[in-house]
Protein backbone atom coordinates (compact mmCIF):
# COMPACT_ATOMS: atom_id res chain seq x y z
CA UNK A 1 0.00 0.00 0.00
CA UNK A 2 1.22 3.57 -0.79
CA UNK A 3 2.10 5.83 1.83
CA UNK A 4 0.29 8.98 1.14
CA UNK A 5 -3.42 6.91 1.39
CA UNK A 6 -2.45 5.30 4.37
CA UNK A 7 -1.70 8.43 5.69
CA UNK A 8 -4.56 10.14 4.49
CA UNK A 9 -7.15 7.49 6.23
CA UNK A 10 -4.85 7.71 9.78
CA UNK A 11 -5.76 11.31 9.48
CA UNK A 12 -9.15 11.21 8.47
CA UNK A 13 -9.49 8.34 11.32
CA UNK A 14 -8.00 11.02 13.73
CA UNK A 15 -10.36 13.82 12.58
CA UNK A 16 -12.89 12.30 13.32
CA UNK A 17 -11.96 11.40 16.89
CA UNK A 18 -10.89 14.67 17.57
CA UNK A 19 -14.85 15.82 16.61
CA UNK A 20 -16.48 13.24 18.84
CA UNK A 21 -14.30 13.69 22.04
CA UNK A 22 -13.86 17.78 21.45
CA UNK A 23 -10.89 16.63 24.31
CA UNK A 24 -8.03 14.59 25.97
CA UNK A 25 -9.18 13.77 29.45
CA UNK A 26 -7.05 12.52 32.13
CA UNK A 27 -6.58 12.00 35.72
CA UNK A 28 -3.90 12.85 38.04
CA UNK A 29 -3.08 12.51 41.81
CA UNK A 30 -2.05 15.36 43.97
CA UNK A 31 -0.98 15.68 47.74
CA UNK A 32 -3.55 17.36 49.32
CA UNK A 33 -2.03 17.04 52.76
CA UNK A 34 1.07 15.88 54.35
CA UNK A 35 2.47 16.20 57.69
CA UNK A 36 4.31 13.64 58.84
CA UNK A 37 3.93 10.20 58.09
CA UNK A 38 0.43 11.44 57.31
CA UNK A 39 -0.40 11.84 54.01
CA UNK A 40 -3.69 12.49 51.74
CA UNK A 41 -4.27 12.69 48.21
CA UNK A 42 -7.10 13.34 45.68
CA UNK A 43 -7.15 12.13 42.07
CA UNK A 44 -7.96 15.14 39.93
CA UNK A 45 -9.54 15.14 36.48
CA UNK A 46 -8.27 17.25 33.60
CA UNK A 47 -9.45 17.88 30.77
CA UNK A 48 -6.65 19.08 27.24
CA UNK A 49 -9.17 20.49 25.29
CA UNK A 50 -8.93 20.15 21.65
CA UNK A 51 -10.72 22.79 19.37
CA UNK A 52 -13.01 21.79 16.22
CA UNK A 53 -10.27 23.76 13.86
CA UNK A 54 -7.47 20.45 14.70
CA UNK A 55 -10.09 17.65 13.34
CA UNK A 56 -11.11 19.83 10.27
CA UNK A 57 -7.45 20.24 9.53
CA UNK A 58 -6.85 16.40 9.92
CA UNK A 59 -10.07 15.96 8.30
CA UNK A 60 -9.10 17.72 4.89
CA UNK A 61 -6.04 16.60 5.02
CA UNK A 62 -6.74 13.04 5.02
CA UNK A 63 -9.11 13.71 2.17
CA UNK A 64 -6.65 15.82 0.65
CA UNK A 65 -3.97 12.83 0.37
CA UNK A 66 -6.04 10.21 -0.64
CA UNK A 67 -7.43 12.03 -3.56
CA UNK A 68 -3.98 12.81 -4.63
CA UNK A 69 -2.99 9.74 -4.02
CA UNK A 70 -5.42 7.82 -6.08
CA UNK A 71 -5.09 10.28 -8.78
CA UNK A 72 -1.10 9.28 -8.96
CA UNK A 73 -1.59 5.55 -8.88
Amino acid sequence: MKTNPLIGIILIVIGIIAFAYQGITYTTREKVIDIGSLEVTADKTKTLPLPPIVGAIALVGGIVLLVVGNKKG
